[in-house]
Formats: C-alpha cells, structure tokens, sequence
C-alpha cells in the first residue's frame, strides 16, 4: 500500500490521518515534535479501525526522519491561527518549521507529492517548492478546494439545495483576497445568479473570503480542522487513485494566467501525475484585477521570507 505521512499531529494532521485511513487510501505515519501526541492519537486511530471499518496501518513517531520513503506527504505542521491574527502574521514562525519539513523530505522521500496545508498557504507551498526542488507537479497546497467548499455550503444554505448539487470555484490567494468567481458557480448547471440576488451573492462572497477568521473568532482558542483536513485528503485521494479531478489548489505558475514564479489558486487536474494540467479560465477585467491584487498580496509574503536561491 502507498506511504501517507502526515506531518503535525494537531487537529487538522490527526482528522487527515482519520480521513485518510477511512479511505483506505495507504498505510498512515502522523509525525509531530511532540511524539507522545503522535504516538497517542496514532494507536488511538488504528483501534477505531475495527468499528469504522478500515484496515489501514496508522503509526506515530516524534522524529521527521519517519517522512523517509512516503509516496504521499500532507503538512500541517506549524502555528494555527488566533483571534486578530491574519494568515501572514504566521509567515516568519511557521516558515521556520516548515524550512526543516521540507529540508527532511528532500533528502528522504524525493519521490513523494506533498500538499501543503500550513498557513499562509501559498507562501509555505512555494518555500517548499524551492527548498525541494521538485517539479511543480509534486507539490502542491490546499487552498481552493477548501475555499471552495466553504463557498458551496454557503450557497446550497441559501438557496435550500443539497451541498452534492452545488460547484463553485475559488481562485487566488488562501486569505482575505481570494477570489470566488461568481460566474463559474451553479446549482446542477444553474447559474446561481439565478437563485440568489445580486447584493445577497455579494455578502456570501464576503463572508467565503471571512470564513477562515469566522471559524476562529467562534473557537477563541483555534482554527478549523475538519475541512481542511478534508480537503487535503480528498487531493490525495485524486492522486493516489487517478481520479483526474479537476480541482481548484495552489499551484505554482509558469506564464498561467500571465503570473510567473508564485504559488496561486488555479483550477487544475489531479492525477498520478499529481498536478497534471492547470486550467485556464477566461476572466473579466474585474476578475483579472482581483486576481492580480491576490497574487501580489503572495508576493509580499515571498519577498519577506528573504529566499536564497533556489536548489533545482
């Protein structure tokens, strides 16, 4: 079976783990610096197995030399976000984290695909990027698939339709500046212009862009879990078994979109391959302006983690 390491054994790494195994998708490894936390919810997963059903093996280890041989890595590690506290804020603490993480998968796992879910997204998955050398195939971050679907469930709330019959897509950055795009979103095919008011649409965009800082400011003493973690696993699972999804993540440009150099939320298919191909839209003028600002919103988080060269 594929190798899934799972690195931090927080509430987002200990769900995908969950999620993961659920699917039977591999043999699960949950890493964290704090290897009791690792070990424990390890043991704790692989004896809910006989009553969920599931037969994957799932271990914990406190050491990050365990991502050794991984077909498939999810990072979680680092900082979760805190009431008043934007997504860059993290940047400098969690980029030390990460710089480690990515260094150990270099060296031990050259084989493996790796989804970034620490924040701030796009500028963790591009500092992965460098620090690997790895194609841009093989890494990629969760960003759209969870903005997405935070968008979907606020949709099919407001129109009274079933979340399985709603699509939505999200592209940019993973913050306040991402941009839902109103015109590729429908209810079985349906424009949801058609069921939704024009300034109504406008307040659930809004709040798709809020919904990260909405979830914390209820919890007080965390960031979400469930869905992201959820949303990692369902891009694993594209991959793993070549589903050739095609589904919004960050992805890093080569000319796409007129942006080069830089980790954005594009649409893209997902197969063995990892990202296979990078769709491309046609946008309105509006839509390529908001989608130029969120890239530079990026590109200010890039500048400040002072990258050397990149080891490709």
């Amino acid at each position: 079976m594929p190798k899934i390491t799972v690195v931090g054994a927080g509430n987002v790494g200990a769900s995908a783990a969950l999620y993961a195994a659920e699917a039977e998708l591999g043999d699960v490894t949950l890493i964290d610096i704090v290897e009791g936390v690792a070990k424990g919810k390890a043991l704790d997963l692989l004896e809910a197995g006989p009553v969920r059903g599931y037969d994957s093996m799932i271990e914990g280890s406190g050491d990050i030399r365990s991502v050794k041989d991984s077909d498939l890595i999810i990072v979680t590690a680092g900082l979760a976000r805190k009431p008043g506290m934007s997504r860059l804020d993290l940047l400098k603490a969690n980029a030390d984290v990460i710089r480690g993480v990515a260094e150990a998968i270099r060296e031990l796992a050259s084989k493996a695909f790796v989804i970034m879910v620490t924040n701030p997204l796009d500028v963790m998955t591009y500092l992965t990027f460098r620090i690997t050398g790895f194609p841009r195939q093989r890494v990629i971050g969760m960003a759209g698939v969870l903005d997405s679907t935070r968008f979907r469930t606020f949709l099919a709330q407001e129109i009274g339709v079933s979340v399985e019959e709603v699509h939505a897509m999200v592209l940019g950055g993973h913050g306040d500046t991402m941009v839902p795009l109103v015109r590729y979103s429908t209810v079985s095919g349906i424009p949801v212009e058609k069921f939704i008011a024009k300034e109504r649409l406008a307040e659930i965009v809004q709040r798709t862009r809020e919904g990260g800082a909405e979830i914390v400011k209820l919890l007080q003493t965390g960031s979400a879990f469930y869905a992201p973690a959820a949303s990692a696993v369902q891009m694993a699972e594209a991959i793993l078994r070549d589903k050739k999804r095609l589904l919004p993540v960050a992805a890093h440009l080569e000319g796409e979109y007129g942006l080069r150099d830089i980790y954005l939320g594009v649409p893209a298919i997902l197969g063995s391959r990892g990202l296979e191909k990078i769709v491309e839209l046609e946008l309105t003028v509006d839509e390529k302006t908001a989608l130029a600002n969120s890239a530079e919103e990026v590109r200010k988080g890039i500048a400040d983690l002072e990258l050397a060269p990149a080891a490709r």
